[in-house]
């Protein structure tokens, strides 16, 4: 097990760049499933999660050739079904929740597809309900192997079908829609996740040869074809990545140019760290944050605690909780912090309060933080890093504190996080990778 050995109270300055988006690269790398053709994607994050997902489609029989750092080549002529009863499978997909979005596309194109349940972060309940009730509509059935504990799907022939997902799953969504493109007939979704994710997706099928209309909305209609070819696709830059480098910024008091962040697919997030007092500046397609040594937080028109709470998009996102959660601790005065879709997501508080932030953990999904507006700065602890994205606040919590801190366990950080540590070094930053 690996650590981090940070050296805080550094203030920091430069420009540094978003890798490509991790959960969109999830997504298109198993849509290259669908055809034959080759399919080259840009921008791919060179991070653990993705690398798992790339080799887990070489393991299948996906002719895989990395062009260049961050751009791949797929081509999937052949694939082999009986790597998908083996125990190594199993094994690899028990570590990648991502892995679940190879189902849509076999299923779509071969009539069949086997799933393991997922691995991925523990941040609460993560239902597959919507995945298997969307493909079942098109047709498909399934039963389970208790014996190798696997979900074997199976239909002669998808057909289109009307369907109102229970809950906007951005994953649910993914995989129903790479099934239906290629489904026989018209295909009707309805609360339809609808994050530039998905726009992504659409837009990358569409280029394949797919008929899908009202993207970026919640209801979209797809009109099956019989086959897609190969296309070139472009990942956006991680919207996630763009919140912790703000975040970085504010806790440090650093002045930062986060470059190339594709500010129209950002939706509310820049809005909701101004919410805090941050201030930012929009340049062309660059953010820069200026130092601020103090930074306030609003309150509602009526006088009342500001409130930050997750939500579907075009809501807040839930990636970027921890973050928000952290920064709050040393702004002047006080939020609620409300996470409402993952019920374990804000357990990494109690590493907050050992470093000396002031929160109330009000129940599995509520905390109030009050502020310290710098005037005492967290210390260093030693803490391990329980999911990604707790990872990375823990780690910007380290970076503003005085001292020293280890963080053990950086293998998650890793997971959503391109040589995170070098990167930050560059612009300042004092973090030492121990190798365990």
């Amino acid at each position: 097990m690996s650590s981090f050995e940070i050296t805080g109270g550094k203030r920091l300055s430069g420009e540094i760049v978003p890798q490509g988006a991790k959960n969109e690269a999830l997504q298109v790398i198993c849509a290259t499933l669908l055809t034959r053709e080759k399919v080259t994607i840009h921008n791919i994050p060179f991070i653990h999660d993705v690398v798992r997902l790339i080799d887990l489609l070489k393991d299948l029989g996906v002719e895989v050739h990395q062009d260049t750092t961050s751009t791949f080549t797929f081509q999937a002529s052949e694939v082999h079904f009986d790597y998908l009863h083996t125990d190594e499978f199993r094994e690899k997909v028990g570590s990648l929740r991502g892995s679940l979005m190879i189902l849509g596309p076999l299923l779509g194109r071969f009539g069949k597809g086997y799933v393991h349940l997922p691995g991925g972060d523990k941040i609460g309940r993560r239902r597959l309900d919507t995945h298997f009730t969307g493909l079942q509509k098109l047709g498909a059935t399934y039963t389970y192997d208790t014996e190798h504990q696997y979900f074997a799907f199976s239909a002669n022939k998808l057909q289109g079908s009307y369907m109102l997902l229970d809950e906007a799953s951005v994953t649910g969504t993914a995989n129903i829609l790479m099934a239906a493109v290629v489904a026989t007939g018209t295909t009707t979704i309805f609360n339809a996740a609808c994050e530039p994710y998905i726009v992504q997706l659409c837009n990358m099928l569409i280029r394949m040869g797919a008929h899908i209309s009202g993207v970026g909305s919640n209801l979209l209609t797809i009109e099956g074809v019989d086959d897609l070819h190969g296309c070139e696709h472009t990942l956006l830059s991680d919207m996630i990545e763009v919140g912790s480098f703000i975040g970085l910024a504010a806790m440090t008091g650093s002045d930062i140019t986060i470059r190339n962040v594709n500010y129209q697919h950002l939706g509310i997030i820049p809005d909701v760290f101004r919410k805090l007092g941050i201030e930012l500046v929009q340049q062309g397609d660059d953010l820069f944050i200026p130092a601020q040594d103090h930074y306030s937080v609003e309150t509602f028109m009526d006088g009342s605690i500001m409130t930050i709470a997750d939500a579907p998009w075009p809501g807040f996102t839930p990636d970027l909780i921890s973050i928000i959660l952290v920064v709050a601790t040393q702004a002047r005065g006080s939020v609620l912090i409300h996470q409402k879709m993952f019920e374990s997501r804000l357990f990494f508080v109690d590493k907050l309060i050992d470093m000396g932030a002031k929160i109330i953990l009000c129940d599995p999904h509520r905390a109030t933080v009050i502020g310290l507006d710098h005037e005492y700065p967290l210390r260093g602890i030693r803490m391990s890093s329980p999911d990604i994205r707790a990872g990375v606040a823990l780690l910007i919590a380290a970076l503003s504190a005085t001292g020293t801190s280890m963080i053990d366990n950086i293998e998650q950080i890793d997971r959503g996080y391109e040589r995170i540590d070098v990167r930050l070094n560059a612009i300042g930053a004092d973090i030492r990778r121990i190798n365990g």
